[in-house]
């Protein structure tokens, strides 16, 4: 062991090979703990023991994707959908400016009704009331012109997780009408126009193999993104992976120290997927070397129903409630929340 961890800890510039022989001791408790070490002097060194938070706004469940994993996909018929209005987006962001949040992130399915347009409109408007804010956007692959034209209403950040590099493992996730190439060429062009990216994956999805983890970690080293969101897999019952496992927590937290270590300035959230499969998850997230969190601004009313996956934790919750609780269990592990943009240093 002694020799990969070794070495990665030295010079984390590491082959698909390389990445692929370190997963390899995911599950030893001595290995994780060195790279546990190594991830929070590093986040420290960057961060201090700061935890940024980004207001969560879950503005529609639509989508005209059918990703076999993710509970609000095209087929699922069960779905109860919803969109936001303008007005109802600018309530929450209201209601957690007042909360001290300072980046919002609207998030939905790939839902066309919300055309460039209206959401260009929706972004001047936050923008307009709330200069001193972030503005992040994530709602899937759109064309060049789509995100230009975002970015000059205002946004300032857009995660789009690419979920696989591994070809092989995107076809065995994602319906024939979706391609990596594509999402990785957005990419690629929302870098291009200047925007904090963020990619990532799941830990533990259906196929996955050690090797798509390494390739993972490739890409993630080559795009160089200011942001990467990982969790573990979480079946949801209305999709053709419903009975299958899920993902790991150790192996997630693992994960999280590598990522730490290999994109030092990287922001890096402790997930809600954590969260839910783990009562600690969140806290261990942070324990690995994440250094964000982000609880959810979206009406109560609607929360149950943006579902990706099943039993997902502070649905129940108001915005102020679950800042509340989030803020005494970050201050449990030795950090605190504070109320700043958290812009990458990258």
């Amino acid at each position: 062991m002694g020799d990969i961890i070794g070495k990665y800890l030295e010079n984390p510039d590491f082959t698909k090979e390389e990445f692929a022989e370190l997963l390899g001791f995911a599950s030893d408790p001595e290995a994780a703990g060195r790279l546990r070490e190594e991830a929070v002097r590093i986040r420290k060194l960057h961060y201090g023991e700061k935890v940024y938070t980004r207001g969560l706004i879950e503005f529609t469940n639509y989508c005209r994707n059918d990703c076999y994993y993710c509970g609000i996909r095209r087929g699922n018929l069960h779905a109860r959908r919803y969109r936001l209005t303008k007005e109802e987006i600018l309530d929450c962001c209201d209601r957690g400016y007042e909360l001290g949040f300072r980046t919002f992130v609207l998030q939905g399915g790939e839902d066309r009704w919300f055309t460039d347009e209206r959401m260009a409109e929706i972004i001047r408007a936050i923008r307009s009331r709330y200069p001193d804010c972030a503005i992040t956007l994530s709602v899937g692959e759109r064309p060049y012109e789509s995100y230009r034209l975002w970015k000059e209403a205002g946004a300032d950040r857009y995660l789009l997780r690419h979920e696989t590099a591994n070809e092989a493992h995107y076809r065995k996730l994602h319906p024939s009408g979706m391609s990596l190439a594509v999402r990785k060429l957005c990419l690629y062009d929302l870098k291009l126009l200047g925007y904090q990216v963020g990619a990532g994956f799941m830990v533990g999805s259906p196929g996955q193999t050690a090797e798509c983890l390494a390739e993972d970690l490739v890409f993630l080293k080559e795009l160089q993104p200011h942001m990467v969101g990982i969790g573990p897999f979480i079946p949801h019952h209305e999709t053709v992976f419903a009975k299958e496992p899920a993902g790991s927590v150790e192996q997630t937290l693992f994960l999280l120290s590598v990522i730490r270590i290999l994109l030092p300035k990287v922001l890096l959230p402790a997930t809600t997927a954590l969260g839910t499969l783990d009562p600690r998850g969140r806290e261990k997230g942070l324990e690995a070397g994440a250094n964000v969190v982000m609880p959810n601004l979206s009406p109560v009313k609607n929360r149950k129903h943006y579902d990706l996956y099943d039993n997902k934790i502070c649905t129940g919750e108001e915005a102020a409630e679950c800042r509340g609780c989030l803020s005494r269990r970050v201050e449990s592990v030795g950090y605190y929340l504070v109320n700043e943009r958290g812009d990458a240093k990258i």
